[in-house]
């Protein structure tokens, strides 16, 4: 059974006419009814009786053209999704992001592009930078925001912006005092409050103390915690430093609730993940768009 034939079947039915059924189709009346005669000869059934010069429903197919437009009305709706879904008036599209994107760059991005296509239903997951490629690598997310360098060779990067990475004490610790600060001081006399493995923050931070000299387990890295929130709160007890991003640190900064000490890290990267080899909806494409222009 074919599409058409269905088509042609209920056009029929409905006027109980094969040549007004073949002007409303725009076939011919020889078309029509070849159509129909494949049908019933297919399935062994009679659709019509020939009723003089007319045709009449048989049993069989009243029964059959309550199927065939309930059938017909699914494709119409399957036809109006694909449109919508082309036309992003509809869909879904999921997205993780690593923590300081999705708390402080993120959300204008998603609510500009929310305010344009309101029928796409957006879901954010937040993890770390690895939870975040790892989400992308294996399909769960289209795409992926994350901040710093990755090395995967399933995904393409997209650089979206730069991002200042500071060292941060509470206004009452040693190191607020503005002097300049060496690498080796980090290492010797500053007790940290990093981020989990995996965060993109301390690989970056680590990255960076590294190619100062100091290797990761030279640290006193006293806390680990899960969130830049947690992690700030712990600074703000006054007796710890950490690395956080600038983004993160501004509010603070600006209240006086932390100083920024005199040492200075390279900015780092926040970055666009998507899959090399799986195919983007357009609604993805369409926030790369919005994302780049940000």
């Amino acid at each position: 059974m074919t599409l058409e034939q269905l088509v042609v079947f209920v056009a029929v039915a409905e006027r109980e006419h094969l040549t007004r059924a073949a002007e409303a189709l725009h076939l011919t009346p020889s078309a029509v009814s070849s159509a129909i005669r494949k049908l019933e000869d297919f399935y062994s059934v009679t659709l019509f009786d020939r009723v003089g010069r007319g045709i009449a429903l048989t049993a069989e197919g009243r029964a059959f053209l309550e199927e065939a437009r309930a059938t017909l009305a699914r494709v119409r709706s399957a036809e109006r999704v694909l449109g919508e879904l082309g036309g992003l008036e509809r869909g879904a599209l999921s997205v993780f992001a690593s923590q300081t994107i999705a708390s402080y760059w993120l959300p204008q991005v998603l609510m500009r592009f929310h305010a344009r296509y309101p029928g796409i239903a957006l879901q954010l997951s937040i993890g770390n930078t690895m939870a975040v490629a790892e989400a992308v690598a294996g399909g769960e997310a289209e795409l992926g925001y994350i901040e710093g360098t990755l090395d995967n060779p399933l995904l393409a990067k997209r650089h979206l912006t730069d991002d200042a990475l500071m060292v941060v004490v509470a206004p009452t610790h040693p190191l607020a005092d503005g002097r300049p600060v060496t690498p080796g001081e980090l290492a010797r006399q500053v007790a940290f409050v990093l981020r989990e493995e995996g965060s993109g923050t301390r690989f970056e931070f680590e990255h960076a103390m590294a190619d100062f000299g100091i290797a990761p387990e030279d640290l006193n890295v006293v806390m680990v915690l899960p969130s830049n929130e947690a992690v700030l709160s712990a600074v703000r007890s006054g007796h710890a430093a950490t690395a956080i991003s600038g983004a993160v640190a501004d509010p603070w900064l600006a209240s006086g609730g932390l100083k920024r000490v005199n040492f200075d890290l390279p900015s780092r990267a926040f970055q666009l993940l998507r899959h090399r080899e799986r195919h983007l909806s357009k609604a993805a494409s369409e926030l790369v768009a919005f994302s780049l222009d940000a």
